[in-house]
């Protein structure tokens, strides 16, 4: 298996702090991965390489095939083969579209629609999309007025809509409450238990969120990776501790679900 995703001795430094530190990691084709750790880990800022939209300070990165601020990468062509779904994009779509409008946009590469006719084909795509994450009693709701859960679905339906290589997502349960972050888990392990879907890599800092079929867990604190590798051997108690800075104990179920608690105080 080819990489999709090869980051190098990966540093991103802001006013003399390394966001992110010497980070080494990379992802191959199939495979679907958590970046896990707590707040201000630079799990967020290591996304936002793998999209090309930030550039490393030091390192290389190396996405599908194409290395960052090397001669001849044409970024503008790099991103419209990843599927990008976070919070910070659900900020540049106009509340006034609909469901179905906010995910045809992506066809075209926008945000918002203007003069462009779009295909039947490109319908039927986004209404596929739309299906196949619970949304196709929505089409014509304002993404304005939707909650939460609604709006994190209608994201990841815009993501695939590119037919992308790497599909990246920054928290897509953050905000939820219990049933909405469980249909969300629910729709994720179906799509990365589909051997066609596009490499995956999601960030989140609730092992609860996990869904069956992700293959590969990056833990990271303080900027630095804790460690990589496949999830059954490297989501352990001691990995998770050290991650989290707390002694902590993860358990998986008969449903390959993942839940963690810190032990009680002596």
């Amino acid at each position: 298996m080819s990489d999709v995703l090869e980051l190098v001795d990966v540093s991103v430094v802001r006013e003399g702090r390394a966001l992110v530190d010497q980070v080494s990691w990379s992802v191959k084709e199939g495979e679907r991965w958590v970046i896990l750790g707590p707040n201000g880990a630079g799990k967020t800022t290591l996304l936002n390489v793998a999209s090309s939209y930030l550039f490393p300070t030091k390192g290389t990165a190396t996405i599908l095939g194409e290395t960052l601020g090397r001669p001849g990468t044409d970024v503008f062509e790099l991103r419209p083969r990843i599927g990008v779904a976070g919070i910070a994009m659900a900020d540049k779509l106009p509340k006034r579209q609909t469901v179905l409008q906010t995910v045809l946009t992506a066809a075209y590469g926008m945000t918002a629609t203007w003069q462009e006719e779009y295909e039947e084909v490109d319908e039927q795509r986004a209404r596929a999309f739309l299906d196949r994450l619970g949304m196709n009693d929505y089409l014509d709701r304002k993404f304005g007025t939707l909650s939460e859960g609604e709006r994190k679905r209608t994201l990841i339906a815009r993501a695939l809509m590119t037919d992308p290589e790497l599909l990246l997502l920054d928290e897509p349960a953050a905000g939820l409450d219990l049933g909405g972050r469980e249909d969300l888990v629910r729709r994720l392990g179906r799509l990365a238990s589909d051997p066609v879907a596009p490499s995956m890599v999601m960030v989140t800092h609730h092992v609860e969120e996990i869904a069956p079929g992700f293959t590969h867990v990056l833990m990271i604190r303080q900027g630095k990776a804790v460690t990589a590798g496949p999830i059954d051997l490297e989501l352990t108690s001691r990995n998770l501790s050290l991650c989290f800075g707390l002694p902590l104990v993860v358990e998986r179920n008969e449903h390959h679900r993942w839940s963690a608690q810190g032990l009680p105080l002596r």
